[in-house]
């Protein structure tokens, strides 16, 4: 006879108390990052039950590894879902490919990324300023997780702010569909999205010795034709207290113009549903946000591995659901142990359109997993739903310019539910103007001149 060690709800229960008693280490049946800290020991499934790691036990045999979750099933999985996902599967015939659950710590990040945050791990602090430092004050973050087991929401949430793509430089090169209620394609937008690490890089180095600042990040627009040539650049000081200096360039005009710093709650081009504020669900400084709390400690379903689709010469994923089969992309998803569930206002936003948002965090590698904000009057808006990834198949690999198999996010689904309006973009090979997704590019190649000052606004606009 088998003896179970621990009841069927063991996990579940454990995460509950956990949330109710404030405690930070991840884990239920062992601490988790301190077994991740020991190189032989990089499985963290070890660090939980089976119905945290098992979506068949979790389910009791309802949902295994290989099936869809359709609206005929998806009651067995509901709590598992943000509410939009949920209604997505249940009303617009959202469908979503099961796998079993990751397991190695090293397929949840890059490399350099996972060799920073155990150097520095247990070095981060909150000063009085409500910024993050290494150590002491005035000290920038070195790189990596600041927070492995973080305390409260602020410091949840500050592991995303500090570092967006989790590599010193990233450039996405991004198609765009905006798909109307009736299923139609509004607007078709080809653009490029630049990030530059100046503090929190994984090599440890300051970029330029800025130590004032935290990234440089740009975007810029190369199709169709009468949006082309339009781009944004925006400049992040390290001081959380303070709003990034955004300039634009549009080609109407031919001149470059500043905008409002707090004007993060716009689409930047017609008929897109997301903003700068909801980037990696940490588009805005830390302290210009209030109001951290952490919701609960919970199971949920993540799209963080599986969703890179190498085989396709632009890494397209083939479309289904909505009025004409194009709404979603095709996803994988498996079930993630444990994620911490906060939220947010923006304090010092006096004219947002959001009166708080929702987000769900991976504690394994402390990644956004479901981001959904609400208007001001309390009720549901919209949500921004990544897909993750090794970008890693049978048959194509990608590698970094340092050699490194990519990690990366692969797709982003923005629904707009009080419109019924979606955006969904991918991270592709390439886009109109020869524009390719790259990552840690080689020093030589002068990216900050290229795309990330004032000057290249005007070039890249002209």
């Amino acid at each position: 006879m088998h003896i179970r060690k621990y009841d069927f709800d063991y996990g579940r229960r454990t995460l509950l108390e956990k949330s109710a008693k404030g405690i930070a280490a991840g884990g239920v049946l062992a601490p988790l990052w301190p077994m991740i800290a020991k190189a032989d020991t990089p499985d963290v499934s070890r660090a939980y039950p089976d119905e945290l790691t098992s979506i068949e036990v979790h389910t009791k045999g309802k949902i295994k590894p290989g099936d869809f979750v359709t609206a005929d099933n998806v009651e067995h999985v509901a709590h598992l879902l943000d509410p939009i996902a949920l209604k997505q599967v249940k009303e617009m015939g959202r469908r979503i490919k099961i796998k079993e659950s990751t397991q190695n710590v090293d397929d949840l990040m890059e490399e350099p990324f996972l060799e920073a945050t155990l150097r520095n791990r247990g070095k981060a602090i909150v000063g009085d300023d409500q910024n993050i430092w290494y150590e002491k004050k005035g000290v920038p973050w070195k790189g990596g997780i600041a927070f492995t087991e973080p305390t409260d929401a602020y410091q949840a949430l500050a592991n995303g702010t500090l570092s967006w793509g989790r590599h010193d430089y990233s450039q996405y090169a991004i198609p765009d569909w905006d798909i109307a209620p009736d299923g139609s394609i509004a607007y078709q937008y080809d653009f490029v999205w630049s990030e530059l690490q100046v503090t929190g890089r994984n090599d440890g180095k300051i970029f330029k010795d800025e130590k004032d600042k935290t990234r440089y990040q740009s975007v810029w627009f190369t199709a169709p034709n009468e949006q082309s040539g339009t781009s944004f650049l925006s400049t992040w000081y390290y001081d959380q207290r303070k709003f990034p200096d955004l300039i634009g360039y549009l080609p109407a005009f031919k001149r470059v113009r500043e905008y409002p710093s707090s004007q993060r709650f716009e689409p930047l081009v017609p008929g897109v549903t997301f903003f700068l504020s909801d980037a990696w669900a940490a588009g805005d400084p830390l302290a210009t946000w209030g109001n951290y709390k952490i919701i609960e400690r919970k199971p949920m379903l993540g799209a963080i591995q599986d969703n890179w689709y190498g085989d396709d010469e632009n890494w397209l994923a083939p479309t289904h659901g909505g009025p004409k089969g194009n709404t979603f992309w095709d996803t994988t998803m498996e079930l993630v142990p444990e994620c911490i569930v906060m939220e947010a206002e923006p304090t010092q936003y006096p004219r947002s359109p959001v009166g708080k948002k929702r987000v769900w965090i991976d504690v394994r590698n402390q990644e956004f997993l479901a981001y959904v904000t609400y208007d001001r009057k309390g009720d549901i808006w919209k949500s921004f739903e990544p897909g993750l990834s090794k970008y890693k198949t049978d048959k194509h690999e990608q590698k970094t310019a340092k050699g490194y198999t990519t990690w990366s996010w692969t797709y982003v689904m923005s629904h707009d539910v009080q419109t019924n309006r979606m955006s969904r973009i991918r991270q592709a090979k390439e886009v109109a103007g020869g524009y390719k997704s790259e990552w840690d590019i080689d020093q030589d190649v002068d990216v900050y001149n290229k795309y990330l000052t004032s000057q290249a606004m005007r070039r890249l606009g002209a």
